[in-house]
């Protein structure tokens, strides 16, 4: 296997809408105010798409390195434990990963003000702190606030702020639902996981509070996503449209995740779910925003 192709798997490409459906939401947030702007839409896609990278790929070398991804791993194969990178050459593209990242975190300054660069900051670190520093994040439980927090509240929020300079009230409800679809993509995985993560000493969620809690919060997160528009319409007056996309879009999505949720017994069988649930959360975005994009050119 080539190097650039052990690379692209590292970065695991299927969890990469997570990273990109909160500037997608973010920007038709700001549309709604009539501040849609495409050039700081497109500095914060690409800055969240190259931390969600760098977060990857730290998470593939802070993994080998405390010895979560071992021979017995069920999930996809990783790039450092397969022996497809050297720890060196992942730690290294996280880095550099972290570097684009900044360059183009850098460049939202210019559109959301000087304390930019404290919000931009605190991302980077907080994915990077996810695996590796002496407190990771995953191994502490604290996975799931991370995904809720940076990629849904702070992630929509502040893709808003850099176009509209506001916090329209309707937005958290967007930044939340992002952020428990995100969270789903991390449920998925842990579960499938927690059994090589008790023994590596990985405390996440599902390993704390074991496998119906984790069942039942993935239910709780995809029905809020599910049920969110009806938010909108209702507490903030929005377009019945707003409503219509998502809701009758996102139950073609969400049944056979449902269906696999009550029926999977080797935890093989939840592979497929983690794109199907990374899809789901893309639909949202793209269902949503365009509702969101068409009420403000009414």
């Amino acid at each position: 296997m080539t190097t650039a192709i052990a690379l692209f798997l590292a970065a695991r490409p299927r969890t990469l809408p997570a990273a990109l459906a909160p500037v997608l939401l973010g920007s038709a947030c700001a549309a709604v105010t009539g501040k849609f702007s495409p050039v700081p839409a497109l500095c914060a896609a690409l800055f969240a798409l190259f931390a969600q990278i760098a977060s990857n790929l730290a998470n593939d070398y802070g993994d080998f390195k405390k010895g979560a991804d071992g021979a017995d791993r069920l999930g996809p194969e990783r790039a450092t434990a397969q022996g497809w990178l050297s720890p060196k050459q992942t730690l290294t593209a996280a880095l550099v990963s972290v570097f684009v990242a900044v360059a183009f975190g850098l460049a939202l300054i210019e559109f959301g003000g000087p304390w930019m660069l404290l919000v931009g900051a605190l991302s980077v670190v907080a994915c990077l702190a996810y695996s590796l520093g002496p407190f990771p994040l995953a191994y502490h439980g604290l996975g799931d606030v991370f995904v809720v927090t940076f990629f849904g509240l702070v992630a929509v929020a502040f893709t808003t702020w850099t176009q509209a300079l506001a916090f329209p009230p309707f937005m958290w409800v967007v930044a939340l639902a992002c952020g428990l679809g995100a969270d789903n993509i991390l449920l998925v995985n842990n579960l499938r996981d927690r059994r090589t993560d008790a023994r590596a000493g990985k405390r996440t969620t599902v390993v704390r509070f074991g496998e119906g809690f984790a069942v039942g919060l993935y239910k709780f997160n995809l029905v809020f996503v599910f049920l969110s528009p009806l938010i909108l319409r209702f507490a903030f007056g929005m377009d019945a449209l707003c409503v219509l996309l998502p809701m009758v879009v996102l139950p073609w999505f969400m049944a056979p995740i449902l269906k696999t949720l009550r029926t999977y017994e080797d935890p093989r069988e939840l592979n497929p779910l983690l794109g199907k649930t990374a899809g789901a959360l893309l639909v949202y975005a793209l269902t949503q925003s365009l509702g969101l994009f068409i009420q403000a050119a009414a």
